[in-house]
């Protein structure tokens, strides 16, 4: 296939670092794997298409098994445009869950290079920051130092962070740092949930450059679409007649953002390569008519008539005296509401459980009530709390929890 005959995504300028970025981001994460190891052959082919369309970003973790040693192997290679890790940004992260002390971070990024195969890393996450205390407990333990040792040694060239916590914990984090770029979950339907459009808004306007992740909820609002909002895409053409699919829609709608540098999508399959690099080749910012928008519009309305409880993540009733992540207790609720199945559950069990002997569940209430007082949505969180920890939480979960916690901490 020749690369004048692939149309070229297009790129947009990260701020915080000056780099032409392709707006589309390849998330290798979602590689197809065959016996718990990664399937390169097929690997080669979604990578090789990608790169012929322009795509430069390639996302990869620590903590995604066999993942940096499989992301590395394909983009050291060299193919007939000459060496590919030239020509590409390779994004990897600090596994912040599993740090105890200073000597790990260190430790964690040589680990990094070595299984990539690669002498620096280009844009270098501190990974799943999900609130402010997190990051103070870094501070302590001399992350700071750390990151930027790191980036004036040579060994990584930007400094980020990825984001699973609310609003006004975002904003902190931003403003502590200096930070070139950071990654936030974002797409139609979470508006207002974790860093949401304010956020996204937030950070772009201290200069911060700015990944989204999640542009389609993990697959969630293509796959897990309810009949009646798939019905409304279905019947939809925009002004030219033509007629798209949900992912499609769904990434356009992020890339309407003008802040939103690059896209990550999890792409295993041709046809996904295909379909969101041509998306790319013409996604402007700004470029969706206000019945494009009033479309989308409805289709989220179809997914929020499932939600439990109408908060926006202000997190005015916060901080709770017991420990309670009320704004993230209640995005889970109404995630798990909307889409069912154990992802919510499994996320929310995680990513709740807080520090030893400092939960953040639901569950942890002590229906004292100060947040009641403070909430400007009146909701009635002492009650609603009761019901999404009846919802979210088991015996089950606590266990697994308590299991990853001797590993990680």
């Amino acid at each position: 296939m020749g690369t004048e005959r692939v149309p070229q995504v297009l790129k947009r300028t990260m701020p915080g670092t000056g780099d032409e970025v392709s707006i589309l981001g390849f998330g290798c994460m979602r590689f197809k794997r065959n016996l718990g190891a990664t399937d390169m052959e097929k690997a080669e082919r979604l990578v090789a298409a990608a790169l012929a369309a322009g795509v430069n970003y390639f996302d990869t973790a620590y903590i995604y098994p066999g993942n940096e040693k499989a992301t590395g192997a394909l983009l050291n290679k060299t193919d007939e445009l000459g060496k590919r890790r030239d020509r590409v940004f390779v994004a990897t992260k600090l596994p912040f869950m599993m740090v105890k002390t200073r000597e790990d971070m260190d430790k964690y990024l040589l680990a990094s290079l070595d299984r990539l195969g690669m002498d620096y890393i280009d844009y270098y996450l501190v990974h799943s920051i999900s609130d402010f205390a997190a990051w103070e407990k870094g501070k302590r333990l001399g992350l700071p130092e750390f990151l930027r040792g790191a980036k004036a040694a040579g060994k990584i060239r930007h400094i980020g962070f990825s984001w699973h916590g609310n609003l006004h914990d975002f904003r902190l984090v931003v403003d502590d740092f200096d930070w070139e770029f950071c990654q936030i979950q974002y797409n139609y339907l979470d508006e207002n949930f974790q860093a949401g459009t304010e956020g996204l808004e937030y950070a772009a306007a201290k200069g911060v450059g700015l990944v989204v992740m999640e542009p389609l909820r993990g697959g969630m609002i293509v796959g897990k679409m309810p009949p009646a909002a798939k019905r409304i895409i279905e019947g939809y053409r925009d002004a030219s007649g033509l007629k798209r699919s949900p992912a499609e829609w769904g990434l356009r709608w992020v890339w309407n953002h003008p802040e939103a540098g690059c896209v990550l999508s999890g792409m295993n399959e041709p046809a996904q390569v295909e379909e969101n690099c041509r998306a790319a080749s013409d996604a402007l910012a700004g470029s969706l008519a206000h019945a494009d928008l009033a479309m989308i519009g409805s289709v989220r309305d179809v997914f929020q008539g499932a939600i439990k409880v109408n908060c926006t993540g202000c997190a005015y009733c916060m901080p709770c005296p017991y420990g309670v992540n009320i704004p993230s207790c209640f995005a889970s609720y109404n995630s798990h509401a909307m889409f069912g199945g154990m992802n919510a559950k499994l996320m929310y069990n995680f990513s709740m459980r807080g520090g030893k002997g400092k939960p953040q569940k639901a569950s942890a209430c002590k229906k004292c009530g100060v947040c009641e007082k403070k909430c400007p949505q009146h909701i009635p969180i002492i009650k609603t709390l009761e019901e999404a920890a009846g919802t979210l939480e088991s015996p089950f979960f606590n266990i697994m929890v308590k299991v990853a916690d001797r590993f990680i901490g």
